[in-house]
Parts: C-alpha cells; structure tokens; sequence
C-alpha cells in the first residue's frame, strides 16, 4: 500500500492553509502524574463513582476511587461537576486510509486482486489525516481501521487517534482479518469468489503444514503467513456480511473451517440470533442510523436492531458508518439504538467495553481500571447525547489538543460575525 503520494499531497496542503486552520498537533507523552480529581467517574465495570480521583502514571491508569496516594510531583486537575468515561472505540472505519475520495492518490484502501490478507491496514495509516482529530475531538479514542478490495481485504489494525506515527498510534496489530462475503444474487459469481476463498484458506493449510515440518525448506510466502495465525485461532475473521443468506453461510463457512468469526454489518442478525448466540458468534452493528432494506420492514429496522440482539442475548457492539469522514458520528449511532429500546448503559458499553472484549483489546482500553491505558474522556455529561460536550481527551495520558479544521472553521465564522 504506497504512502509517498498521500504524504506529498499531505506536505503540500500543509505548506498553503494558513496558520489558523492548521489542525491538532501530537502532544508530548505523558511526562509526569496527572490527577483528575472532584469528578464523576463512569468505569464501566461498576457503579459511577462520584468524587473520585483517576491518576494517571506513564500513560497508564494508576489508580481509580480515592484511597490511594499521589505521587509528590503529580499535576491536580480539578474536574468537579464533570464526567469522566472511557474513550469511544469505532469498530469499522477507513480512518487513516481515505482523505478525499474525489483524489485518488489520497485513497489507500485496497490492492489488486481477490486474496490479500497479508496487507496490514497500520502500515497504510496516515497520521496527519484531516479526519483523525476531527475523530478524537469526539470522544473516539481508538478506530479499527481496515482495507476494503477484494475477497480477502487484508489485516484491520486498533490505531489511537492521537500521534506522529502510525508506529506510535499502533495499539494492536492485527486484530482480525476482513472477508468481504459475496452477494448471494448472483450464483455464477457467488460460487466463484467462494472458491477463490476456499481455495486461500486450503493453500494456507498446506503452508502451515510445509513450514511447521521445515522451515528451512520451503520458503516464506508473506499471503499465507499472514494467516496462520487466523488457521491457529489467535485471530478472528471480520466477516462483512448484511443480507440473511450472508450470514448463514458465513456462519457455516466459519464451522467448517474451524475459524473465530465477528460479523460486521450484520443488518439481518436478528433472523439468526439464535445460531450466533449459539456459536458464540459476536456482531459488530453498523451503521444503525440507516433505512430498511425490504418494503415490508418497518422504519426503525436498523435503530431497533442493537436492542433486539441485546434482548436475544447475542453479544455485539455499535460501529457507525465506515467512512472516515463520519467517524466522528459514532455517537449519534448508539444513541439512536437508545431511543429504540437499548438500555443507556448498554449502548454506552457498545462503542466502548463491549466492543473491546469483542476484538481482543480489552486488556488495554474499554474501561477505567488500574493497568490500562490512559484513554478517556472528560465531558458535561453522557457522551451519547447530542448537546454532551467533549472538554477533553487524553490518549495514553497524552492531554489531546482540542482542535480540529471543523473547530478552526466556526472559530473563523465566528469572528466575522463579531466584526
């Protein structure tokens, strides 16, 4: 996946805006404690804790409640009458990959040909996009940002909205790879690309078996290494999937090859919740602010849907839409699944612990507790309401400068209004 022309566009639109408009810039890393202290903190594996303190150490959460010490040299920062949450997690998104889509050399969202799962979306991310602190100014945290072409995509990467490099916004790599399941209308080309898919997988068995019995004497193939670790389980297939014949035989593709499957999009999950609940597969909703698909569906099928699963018992997430540029909307998502049903608490957990858990990331981010990153929000109230401000993010403890071009628009407005 090339960079140089994205980079070179990049330099060049940097080098003309004016001063003004020049967006975020990456802060320092964490250089000593900061305590946040007075407010309200939502940790999401319990009750809200009013009053308490988060102490931040190196990037990482020190120390949630109030009874502990705090370091000699630790920085105050009163937040009373505030909110404090995890920061958002966007499950499905080309952040990173696609600046303007009528400038192709600005897009670098797939390679030639059907198979390509050794691309690695982390690689291809670009860290001054436009789009990424638009994103984070939000409350959007972390982005599961992916390649799109072809049947197998390639590797979806967790990047952190805030650094230099896509080195340093690396939070974990892979996180699973992306199958972009054929549209069962067409038999002819349906059969097809399942046969290059199973075909793939058959070819990387084969590999798997040739290395694991010398490495020596059968050289390395990057396509089929790239999924070994999906053939042992160690990582999931992110299975693009939304019409009711998808899914099934997705569910049924992922049996028999004996692959961890996360279905994304998932528009007619509810059909077959009771084979996800059963095989334990999760679902990525999104976007849910959406239209039906059939005449005789109701409106609210895609608002509903969040609390449906929810009610069946099938583990999911809320994703909004995967287009960079509305990255920042993952909000408005959740809270429509609210107004059709989701319990407020649930759909907060959706675009944060939840989803976490679902990709393997929990360890790191999702949540506040002692060990984890540093990656949260303060705001005046629910996130996941419209007139809720962001006052601050912090990412690994980094305090985010809390600007954008969106930001730096309505300042310039605003100042003509007042002349």
């Amino acid at each position: 996946m090339i960079k140089k022309p994205l980079i070179l566009i990049s330099l060049i639109a940097t080098l003309l805006i004016p001063k003004q408009a020049i967006a975020q810039i990456p802060g320092p890393a964490q250089s000593q404690p900061i305590a946040l202290t007075g407010g309200i903190i939502h940790t999401l594996t319990g009750a809200p804790i009013a009053g308490g303190t988060i102490l931040m150490v190196d990037g990482k959460i020190a120390g949630v409640g109030g009874d502990f010490a705090l370091p000699e040299n630790t920085t105050l920062v009163d937040i009373s009458g505030r909110h404090v949450y995890p920061a958002m997690i966007h499950g499905r998104t080309t952040l990173g990959l696609a600046e303007i889509g009528a400038v192709d050399v600005t897009v670098d969202l797939s390679e030639v040909g059907n198979i390509n799962p050794n691309i690695r979306a982390e690689v291809a991310f670009h860290p001054a996009s436009r789009h990424i602190p638009v994103a984070a100014m939000s409350g959007v945290g972390v982005v599961v940002t992916a390649p799109t072409g072809g049947i197998i995509a390639g590797m979806a990467a967790a990047m952190v909205t805030e650094g230099w490099t896509w080195e340093e916004m690396v939070l974990k790599a892979p996180v699973g790879l992306v199958i972009n399941w054929p549209s069962m209308h067409d038999a002819a080309a349906r059969d097809r690309a399942l046969d290059e898919l199973n075909d793939a997988f058959d070819r990387a068995r084969r590999y798997r078996t040739a290395r694991t019995a010398n490495q020596n004497l059968h050289p390395v193939d990057t396509r089929w290494e790239a999924m070994v670790p999906v053939l042992n389980r160690e990582v999931p297939v992110l299975i693009n999937a939304s019409e009711l014949r998808q899914i099934q035989a997705a569910i049924a593709w992922a049996g028999k090859q004996q692959v961890r499957m996360i279905l994304l999009g998932g528009r007619d999950a509810l059909y077959v919740a009771d084979q996800l609940k059963e095989n334990d597969i999760p679902v990525i909703v999104g976007p849910v602010l959406g239209s039906p698909a059939r005449q005789w569906e109701g409106y609210d099928q895609f608002y509903s849907l969040p609390a449906a699963l929810y009610r069946a018992g099938v583990r999911f997430a809320i994703a909004g839409e995967a287009s960079a540029a509305y990255t920042s909307r993952l909000p408005w998502h959740a809270a429509a699944a609210v107004a059709f049903g989701l319990p407020e608490e649930i759909a907060v957990k959706a675009v944060t612990k939840n989803l976490a858990e679902i990709l393997g990331i929990d360890h790191l981010v999702g949540t506040i507790e002692p060990g984890k990153e540093a990656t949260l929000m303060i705001t005046s109230g629910n996130p996941l309401e419209f007139q809720t401000n962001i006052e601050q993010v912090f990412i690994r403890g980094r305090k985010i400068e809390m600007v954008d071009h969106h930001r730096n628009q309505f300042n310039r407005y605003l100042e003509r209004l007042q002349q």
